[in-house]
């Protein structure tokens, strides 16, 4: 049987949300293809975004940034943690040009290992770099990065051998790939059958209130001044169970279980309340402009991407800073207050990308 194999990096759970978002859509318009999801995201979360047969295989594709939690990264470490991965490069793309061969592999998918293109190559077929970013470009913005002289050329190299870059929206990179093409957002859309109140009310939610969703993905944030916030009066704080473990009483703390037992998911959450308190990063954007939901952001740490993020969501999105100071001194009242009072945003981009990319993959193969 054929496949397509999705090399995704586990950095975070952006880009396994948005790839099994495709593979969901890919599912739907050829059945009868294998899909295989070659990552180290965590297998819970690939279990509650697939909606299709899936082979899951595990394993180490690249290694991302090092995150001391989700606000604070370790330039050096992150540096040194890739240099020591592209160094034995040509070893890993062999070993996965075996995986692909055994797998039957027709094209390889990266968000965005280039180890997937290397061993792509290795196997003679073709690749496509799917991502709004290159990790080059990532790498580039740290001045550790010049302690690798080979870093940067390497993971180039091993771009430049894929076939395409399917380029998504507020993107860096893609330099070294020959043919590039851009697309609209992937983002995860609720369930429009049911109404703001009605996932409400499944979920045990304040109905007479404005509600702010912490999100700050897979590595958690610490210290949260939870006893200090100042809005808990007029504002009904929410938080998965797994991301926050010591909201007060007067917070509204969501077990993933409960999620799924109520039929939602978290896509249907994020529609549900009136706000996202987070740092920026391309999943939750495209899901807030997918849902109508505004953001209330913060800094991330030196991360190239931040700034392209930062300078391009306004035109989709109400959005407003808040400094790390105010966030963490509790100081979110006025932030939130003034957000809620913004206008709407300019553009209405689309969103469509995951049924766009299917019909690109669904034609290639």
């Amino acid at each position: 049987m054929a496949s397509v194999v999705f090399y995704v990096s586990g950095h975070g759970f952006g880009h396994a949300a948005r790839q099994v978002e495709i593979v969901n859509h890919l599912a739907a318009v050829a059945p009868r293809l294998r899909i295989v999801v070659r990552t180290t995201a965590p297998r819970w979360l690939l279990d509650s975004l697939l909606r299709a047969p899936a082979v899951v295989r595990d394993g180490e594709v690249d290694t991302g940034i090092v995150q001391i939690d989700s606000l604070r990264l370790d330039e050096s470490a992150t540096i040194a943690r890739a240099a020591a991965f592209y160094d034995t490069l040509d070893a890993r793309a062999e070993a996965e040009a075996s995986l692909l061969r055994e797998h039957g592999a027709r094209l390889v998918v990266s968000d965005a290992p280039p180890l997937g293109c290397a061993a792509a190559a290795r196997a003679g077929i073709p690749s496509v770099v799917c991502s709004n970013f290159t990790w080059d470009w990532i790498y580039s913005g740290y001045p550790e990065a010049a302690s690798a002289p080979a870093l940067m050329p390497t993971i180039r190299s091993a771009y430049a051998s894929a076939t395409a870059g399917w380029r998504l929206p507020m993107h860096g990179g893609f330099e070294t790939i020959g043919s590039v093409v851009d697309l609209p957002f992937v983002a995860q859309h609720a369930d429009s059958s049911r109404s703001r109140e009605e996932v409400r009310r499944a979920l045990d939610l304040p109905v007479d209130r404005p509600l702010a969703l912490l999100s700050f993905g897979g590595y958690g944030v610490r210290d949260l001044p939870f006893d200090r916030v100042d809005c808990l009066d007029r504002w009904g704080i929410v938080a998965i169970a797994r991301d926050i473990t010591a909201l007060p009483s007067v917070a509204c703390r969501v077990p993933q279980r409960r999620l799924q037992d109520a039929g939602l998911r978290y896509e249907d959450l994020i529609r549900a309340v009136d706000a996202v308190i987070t740092k920026p990063g391309y999943g939750i954007i495209a899901d807030c402009i997918a849902n109508g939901t505004a953001i209330l952001y913060t800094s991330r740490g030196r991360f190239v991407e931040y700034d392209v993020l930062v300078a391009e969501m306004p035109r989709f999105l109400r959005c407003r800073f808040i400094g790390m100071e105010a966030l963490a001194a509790g100081r979110w009242g006025a932030a939130l207050d003034a957000l809620m009072a913004s206008p709407p945003p300019p553009e209405q981009p689309r969103t469509d990308g995951a049924r766009v990319i299917a019909g690109m993959i669904d034609r290639l193969v």
